[in-house]
């Protein structure tokens, strides 16, 4: 039976299992489903609905086994998307999975580590990528394992950062800098994609940018908290530590700060990220890293600091804390003290009760007196005994005296308690002045105490007010007495005639002694109190004195330690100083080595083909006079403080890269002067190098750092300047504070021959029109109509060229003036200088050509290139003033629109000169019918004979134009290797200055284009290292 009634529970079991068995297999499925879906090597991002189904599976099994255990089977080293997306759901992971996935994911942190590694090594943009994406997720993992009351969602709160930080102020420093490794992870990988989609033409509507820019969503929401972080951390940190010690912390919150707002703002303007996260907006706040007038970030973010923290700090908490102690100590023996008034005053309105009850009995005791009085009266009317009465009168005498005895000592009792309450008081005052004596030690130990002491001397007033109330109530109490003993006296005759009237006073009396009997032992239980409030204020003395102590100890100690701190601090600035010393010599021995190699290059022959022209060199030679400036103050700075070499060392590495380059410009400057400048030229950059090798020789050691003065150096860069202003081409020879007029005259003499070009035009249209008719004057009108649209577009233009050009003026001169500001700008003001010469030649040069062709004594082929030379002089003119224009400038846009409506007048100039000369010329028929198949071949013999000479007559032709070209060239100051391949020869625009020693062959010359005029580079030449 037993085995039966088993059997359903044996069957549940099993189908138990099977049911978890199958929820399992279908789990897996669904995981690796879900994980081979969002991980691939397509270039899209990934779908948010298997994420989310990865994420669920590691809170259902409470770990990432199973995603890890797949994730491991994917070949992430053969595919840089596979990896970048893998990263991505892993990020995803770690932030929203179970709280086991961190664990489950430091143990594969070696692979993650290998996999960006690989992957850093290999030149793919993705692959670059997924190296900053495995290093971010390595720091984020080993920052969560460090510090695991922060979740890696970055969700705590700031009671959690702040027990995470702690009360060690080192700890909170060191947090701060796990937290700005973090961020600068977080921001690097951010820059990296935004870099790449500004330069693979990607956006955010493409699958491709979407691909990129999903990771960025979890990067947003790191970066949100890990600046609120940052900000409790440095509020912390501002409220403990000075400045200068956080000054790295301020520069690498300062840079986070600039590079997460940029990351932000550019985030927001994508159309991707609106519909998916909501970016947080950082707040504007003025910088100058130059610390001028604006504020500082940190003064308006965290306010100015508080100052340092040490152990003096901690020191000053402690006793605080004891002071604290002290005063609350001091609150409890000042409200045992007014406890102890307090049942004084219960004991005197106590006695005041009684005092009143004494009064009462008194009244009575008169009434019964006066009752007597008057029996005794009627007595003695009705007793006529004298005998009996007066042994009466004896007997009751008698007990008056035994009543007045008893009255005596009352009196004396009372003299005692009158004593004792004056020792009371006295022991008060001895209480008065140890709170006192108490107060004076706290304010030896801590001024901050005399409130205390204000408060002690109020107690003591008010006590002193309760004890004179006390005097004044004991004295009303002792006149009372009196009156009594005056009223007793005088009851005393009363007494005489009743002996009933002596045993109710006797019964009064007996009354009395037990009052004063409990007066007493109440005088008694007072001395008591007094006695143990004495002994607690000796141990509350005894308590200070100590206190006292332990605050001489601990001071003692403090000095010790800020010896320490001195003797320390000394050898520390000796360790600066030569430490300072030996960066000095680094640096020398480094610039050394920069003035050797370049004095090397001066003998080697691979730099005898290597070319510099004299206005690079003299643009060199000015940079290295500046440098030996601020050497010779970066110098002289050292002297005054050596624990500061930093100016110096800066100058320095100036100074050695410029004095290299003037030594091998000057050197290739030489090649292409005359033997007299090349010799001394070579010379002087000899003997610059001599002293500059001799001025680093003195700084490197300490005896001669004194005397080291580049001086010397500064009079071999001036002859080398001198030289190479020698050399410039004689164009150059214009003053530079003449060029602002030049330019100016330039420009209104283009505008004047434009002008006179179009008055002429008018002329020699009328003249047509009397002297023409027929089809000579419908071509005469349309060659001379185009010719005055394009002046007047080219008179447009040079009005927009002028706007734009004082636009440039304006906007760049600042606080110079105009002159200054073309002086400063020579090159680009004798470019325009050039171009506008080039327009106004080109306008009257196309007039003549004109007037030639309606005279019939010109040819049509002149008007045509007139018109391209033209076009190609506007062009320059664009170029020139395009230079230094603003790209969004107004005016800029009236100046492009000016060249190509000129461009297109100037076509329209060809095509009516091309046209006219079609009507115009006769073409003879070719008729061949009458020839024989001799006289054909004869005729296209000579045919081809007359073709090769023409032929041949053009590529002389072209020959000769581009030596025409190469002589305006050089007559224009420009080297012909840097003429461009479209002009005739090879050039370069990177390398100027030709380091190969094999000659180059010229190349065969090319007709440009006709509409356009070559190219003229600038004249700056760039160093040939």
């Amino acid at each position: 039976m037993n085995s039966i009634r088993q059997v359903p529970s044996r069957v549940k079991t099993r189908r138990t299992e099977a049911n978890l068995g199958a929820e399992r297999e279908h789990f897996d499925k669904q995981q690796l489903s879900s994980i081979s879906k969002a991980i691939n090597s397509t270039e899209t991002p990934v779908k948010e609905k298997h994420a989310r189904r990865i994420i669920l599976g590691t809170h259902r099994e409470k770990g990432a086994y199973t995603f890890w255990s797949y994730a491991l089977g994917f070949p992430l080293a053969s595919s840089s998307i596979l990896s970048w997306k893998f990263c991505h759901v892993l990020h995803k992971v770690l932030r929203d999975g179970h709280r086991n996935v961190l664990q489950d994911c430091m143990r594969h942190h070696s692979s993650l580590v290998e996999i960006g590694k690989l992957w850093a090594h290999l030149h793919d943009k993705y692959g670059q990528l997924v190296a900053l994406y495995t290093k971010l997720l390595c720091t984020k993992m080993e920052f969560h394992v460090k510090h695991m009351e922060i979740p890696p969602n970055l969700e705590a709160t700031d009671e959690v950062l702040e027990r995470t930080a702690g009360t060690d102020i080192n700890n909170v420093f060191q947090l701060t800098v796990e937290v700005f490794d973090y961020m600068d992870t977080e921001l690097r990988l951010a820059e990296t994609v935004l870099r790449q989609l500004n330069t693979s033409i990607a956006i955010s509507t493409l699958t491709s940018g979407q691909c990129r820019l999903a990771p960025l969503i979890q990067v947003i929401q790191d970066c949100s908290h890990l600046y609120h972080f940052t900000v409790k951390l440095l509020f912390k940190l501002h409220a403990c530590l000075p400045a200068d010690t956080l000054q790295g912390h301020r520069d690498r919150f300062h840079d986070q700060f600039h590079s997460l707002k940029t990351f932000f703002n550019k985030a927001r303007d994508m159309l991707y990220f609106k519909r998916l996260i909501q970016i947080p907006k950082l707040p504007d706040v003025r910088t100058q890293s130059d610390g001028g007038e604006q504020m500082d970030i940190f003064d308006q973010t965290f306010g100015p600091p508080n100052g340092g923290f040490d152990d003096r700090d901690l020191q000053i908490e402690s006793l605080k804390r004891d002071l604290e102690l002290l005063r609350a100590e001091l609150e409890r023996v000042k409200a045992e003290a007014q406890r102890y008034i307090t049942q004084l005053k219960s004991q005197i309105n106590s006695l005041e009760a009684e005092l009143e009850e004494q009064r009462a009995q008194k009244q009575r005791a008169l009434v019964e007196n006066e009752q007597l009085r008057m029996e005794l009266e009627a007595m003695r009317r009705r007793n006529a005994e004298y005998d009996s009465l007066q042994t009466t009168f004896i007997e009751a005498e008698k007990r008056a005296q035994a009543t007045e005895q008893r009255y005596n000592k009352l009196k004396e009792k009372h003299t005692e308690l009158v004593t004792s309450h004056a020792e009371l008081l006295r022991k008060s005052a001895d209480t008065v002045k140890m709170l006192s004596a108490t107060q004076q030690t706290q304010d030896e130990v801590e001024r901050t105490k005399q409130q205390l002491s204000f408060e002690v001397d109020r107690i003591k007033q008010e006590a002193d007010m309760k004890l004179e109330e006390q005097k004044f109530e004991m004295e009303k109490l002792r006149r009372e007495l009196e009156e009594k003993l005056a009223e007793i006296s005088r009851i005393k005759a009363t007494l005489q005639s009743s002996e009933q009237t002596s045993v109710q006073m006797n019964s009064s009396m007996t009354a009395l002694q037990a009052e004063k009997e409990r007066l007493m032992r109440s005088v008694s239980e007072k001395e008591a109190e007094l006695s143990s409030l004495r002994q607690a204020a000796q141990v509350q003395q005894s308590s200070l004195q100590q206190e006292r102590e332990r605050n001489s100890r601990e001071l003692g100690e403090l000095q010790g330690k800020l010896q320490d701190k001195a003797s320390q601090e000394e050898l520390l600035k000796q360790k600066l100083l030569e430490e300072q010393f030996a960066l000095l010599q680094g640096t020398v021995t480094e610039a050394e080595n920069i003035i050797q190699d370049a004095v090397a290059k001066l003998d080697d022959p691979l730099h005898i083909r290597c070319t510099s022209s004299p206005d690079y060199l003299v643009s060199r030679a000015e940079s290295t006079l500046t440098s030996i400036d601020k050497l010779k103050k970066g110098h002289a700075e050292y002297l005054t403080n050596m624990n500061d070499a930093g100016a110096l060392l800066r100058a320095l590495t100036q100074f050695s890269h410029l004095a290299a380059d003037t030594i091998v410009n000057g050197s290739a400057t030489a090649h292409m002067a005359p033997t007299d400048h090349a010799d001394k030229l070579t010379e002087n950059c000899r003997t610059c190098a001599t002293e500059s090798l001799q001025f680093l020789k003195d700084l490197k050691t300490k005896i001669t750092l004194q005397k080291a003065d580049p001086a010397f150096i500064r009079v071999i860069v001036q002859k080398i300047l001198h030289l190479g202003q020698e050399l410039r081409p004689k164009s150059m020879d214009i003053r530079q504070d003449e060029l602002g007029d030049l330019v100016d005259k330039e420009m209104a003499a283009t505008s004047a021959a434009i002008e006179e070009a179009v008055r002429r035009i008018d002329e020699m249209m009328n003249q047509a029109r009397k002297d023409t008719s027929g089809m000579k004057l419908e071509v005469n009108e349309r060659i001379l109509n185009s010719c005055t649209d394009l002046m007047k577009a080219i008179r447009m233009l040079v009005v927009a060229s002028t706007d734009l050009q004082k636009e440039i003026v304006e906007g760049g001169r600042g606080a110079a003036t105009i002159k200054e500001f073309y002086a400063r700008n020579s090159r680009w003001t004798e470019g325009l200088i050039s171009a506008a010469k080039a327009v106004g030649w080109g306008a009257t040069e196309m007039v003549e050509s004109a007037d030639k062709v309606v005279l019939h004594t010109g040819k049509y082929e002149e008007l045509i290139v007139c018109s391209h030379e033209i076009a190609a002089s506007t062009a320059q003119l664009v170029a020139a003033s395009k230079v230094k224009a603003d790209r969004n400038s107004k005016k800029l846009s009236t100046l492009q629109q000016a060249s190509r409506l000129v461009n297109e007048m100037a076509a329209n100039v060809v095509a009516s000169t091309k046209t006219g000369q079609e009507h115009l010329e006769e073409k003879d028929t070719m008729d061949f019918s009458g020839m024989s198949l001799i006289k054909l071949k004869k005729e296209e013999m000579e045919s081809q004979v007359k073709v090769l000479e023409l032929e041949s007559q053009l590529e002389n032709e072209r020959l000769r134009l581009g030596e025409l070209r190469k002589k305006h060239y050089v007559l224009a100051g420009v080297p012909l290797d840097q003429v461009s391949e479209g002009n005739g020869e090879t050039f370069s625009t990177t390398h100027p200055v030709s380091m190969s020693p094999k000659p180059t062959k010229p190349t065969l010359m090319k007709k440009p284009a006709l509409a356009q005029k070559p190219n003229i580079p600038p004249k700056t030449m760039v160093s040939p290292r």
